[in-house]
């Protein structure tokens, strides 16, 4: 802000907003590249296979997302509440704070283990009816469910990393996973360096042992090599009631953001799921895409929810709203880039799975050019609602809204057009409407200011009875 006019500038000549931001962007951006790379690498080797188990390890991998939003709403609890103590410089409301989250990341994680390991086959059958397809899935989910509390545990703390501002470890874990997924992966789907030719259960298997690997790495980090939080296993059982309730409170909606969200995913696969096999398998080629381009949007994002958490924190509301202008103007910069940028990948990329059958190309094609339209409303209100609105306080709006779209707008949009025989790629855009529908309020809910709530207590742990 100009001190002598009172008016903010569009961009922000605070250069430590920029500093920050790309210091935690690029070590986000690369972890989720790299992780991406991971999903990836699964999908071409599993497409050399067939539509069939393209299909099968897509639809498999449902409950896998569900636990990635679920995790994700716990971890942005974290990050929300961490960030604010973190703007006090108060490590021990931290450590509590990630002690809480990582409990119920890994209860739920548990939960879905379970499930999986009892009811496969009417799990996968909850997506889609042909049977080959739940056969695959069937034999995809039974391994790797027993990653998911690992999943959950490395989460938890780079979730715990990054509200420090310590970004690195995550993409150093991630580099880790990619390697052993990869090598592990062509290992044990196709039998090679002595292993027996596993397939889809390959595929699983090498997930499952990178999933531990990621684990032993993070923990390694943080009980040796942190010099932040400096956190030790016993931090792990101890928690505080006021905390915890704090965490329920504007954690809860975050969680169920991201469980109400995971619902609209799981709904896209039912829903392209009572269509065939040639377009679930395109389905899943459109959202490789669609994550690999949504990788740079979301390192920024999670470091403007860094920042913002941090600012708001301190108190420093003017400051704040000058931040908000640069990152609106920012993230739609950034999401036509990447609007650009899937136009012109789009046809090289799908030609990367070279088993699927040319219907099923086809239909990745026309998906894609849905995305890159769709992609450019994600990068501007996705990244604000969480970097600022989420970050900075007022979580139950995003709550709210998002409860509105999916279950307002976007499924029965898309039911309906599948109802009336719509072609697929229509369904497909209705399925992604909402991602230009919701810049609309989220223009208007930043630019009121009236989102920035510091959520942080004052409390002295060496009273606390440990």
């Amino acid at each position: 802000m100009d001190n002598k006019s009172g008016r903010i500038h569009i961009f922000t000549r605070d250069k430590s907003f920029y500093r920050t931001l790309v210091a935690l962007a690029i070590p986000v951006a690369l972890q989720n590249l790299i992780t991406f790379a991971v999903g990836f690498a699964d999908n071409i080797m599993v497409s050399s296979l067939g539509d069939s188990a393209v299909s099968g390890v897509y639809m498999g991998g449902q409950l896998q997302t569900f636990l990635q939003m679920f995790s994700g709403g716990v971890e942005g609890a974290i990050l929300v509440l961490a960030a604010q103590y973190w703007g006090k410089k108060d490590t021990e409301s931290i450590k509590r704070i990630v002690s809480i989250g990582t409990h119920f990341s890994l209860a739920i994680g548990l939960i879905l283990t379970v499930a999986c390991t009892c009811f496969p086959s009417f799990i996968i059958g909850i997506f889609t009816h042909d049977g080959q397809v739940i056969a695959d899935g069937v034999t995809y989910l039974r391994t790797v469910c027993f990653s998911y509390a690992f999943f959950c545990l490395t989460q938890a703390l780079i979730a715990a990393m990054r509200s420090v501002e310590q970004a690195n470890i995550g993409m150093i874990v991630s580099a880790i996973s990619l390697v052993i997924n990869i090598f592990l992966n062509y290992a044990l789907i196709f039998g090679k360096f002595g292993l027996p030719a596993m397939g889809i259960r390959g595929a699983a298997l090498a997930t499952l042992i990178s999933r531990i690997a990621e684990t032993f790495t993070i923990g390694i980090y943080v009980f040796s090599a942190d010099k932040k939080l400096k956190m030790k296993p016993a931090d792990f059982f101890r928690t505080d009631s006021l905390l915890r309730k704090d965490f329920i409170r504007y954690g809860l909606p975050i969680v169920g953001g991201n469980v109400v969200w995971s619902v609209n995913l799981m709904g896209n696969s039912i829903i392209l799921g009572r269509l065939n096999q040639s377009v679930i398998a395109a389905a899943s080629v459109a959202n490789n895409l669609n994550s690999f381009a949504y990788v740079t949007m979301n390192g920024m994002s999670s470091a403007v929810g860094v920042i913002t958490g941090k600012t708001v924190g301190a108190g420093k509301t003017e400051l704040m709203k000058e931040y908000a202008g640069t990152t609106q103007v920012l993230f739609l910069g950034v999401g036509i880039l990447t609007g650009l940028f899937l136009t012109v990948i789009k046809a090289p990329f799908i030609s990367f799975y070279s088993g699927i059958t040319p219907q099923a190309a086809h239909y990745a094609m026309q998906f894609c050019t849905v995305l890159s339209v769709t992609i450019v409303g994600t990068c501007y209100q996705a990244a604000c609602l969480f970097g600022l609105v989420k970050s900075g306080g007022d979580i139950a709006f995003v709550f709210k809204n998002d409860i509105i779209f999916v279950f307002g707008v976007v499924l029965p949009s898309a039911i309906t057009a599948l109802y009336l025989g719509a072609p697929a790629w229509v369904v497909f855009a209705c399925l992604k409407c909402d991602q230009i529908l919701k810049c609309f309020v989220a223009v208007v809910k930043i630019n009121r200011f009236n989102w920035m709530k510091n959520l942080t207590r004052e409390q002295d742990f060496k009273s606390v009875n440990e």
